[in-house]
């Protein structure tokens, strides 16, 4: 599966282990976040992410910042994107089986990196449940 990823510099700690553990399990990652620590706009690196995953450059995403607000905020932007922002195991997997979320928001500065390692785990393995949920997840479309 190909999984594109976006940070801003509150990320980029977790980003790299995220990586090596999406590239362990046998993934391709193509990478849209800042690779230090210096101060940027999260939106510079989250657009990217989402309309890769949008357009099917990547099947699913990843995106953190230090609240995962605004990355999440910034994702949901674009038709066709179900960014959902996790903080413990229950709701990774509820975002996927009930929202079918395509893409995981972690809050890096209010999880450990175990958890956010933990949830990328889960979100990739958890599949969606389809039926009730499937007609809600239909109406969240504003297109015409």
């Amino acid at each position: 599966m190909t999984i594109a990823i976006g940070n801003d510099h509150a990320g980029t700690e977790y980003k790299f282990e995220i990586i090596k553990l999406l590239e362990k399990l046998g993934h391709k990652v193509i990478n849209f976040g800042t690779n230090d620590t210096y101060s940027m706009d999260y939106p510079d690196a989250i657009h990217p992410t989402a309309e890769a995953v949008e357009t099917g450059m990547a099947e699913m995403g990843i995106i953190l910042c230090g609240s995962g607000n605004g990355a999440q905020m910034t994702a949901n932007k674009h038709q066709g994107i179900r960014a959902a922002l996790c903080w413990n195991n229950e709701l990774v997997a509820l975002s996927r089986q009930h929202n079918n979320a395509n893409i995981l928001t972690i809050p890096a500065r209010f999880v450990s990196l175990y958890q956010a390692l933990d949830f990328v785990k889960i979100f990739l393995s958890t599949e969606f449940e389809g039926g009730r949920h499937k007609n809600r997840v239909d109406k969240i479309s504003c297109e015409s």
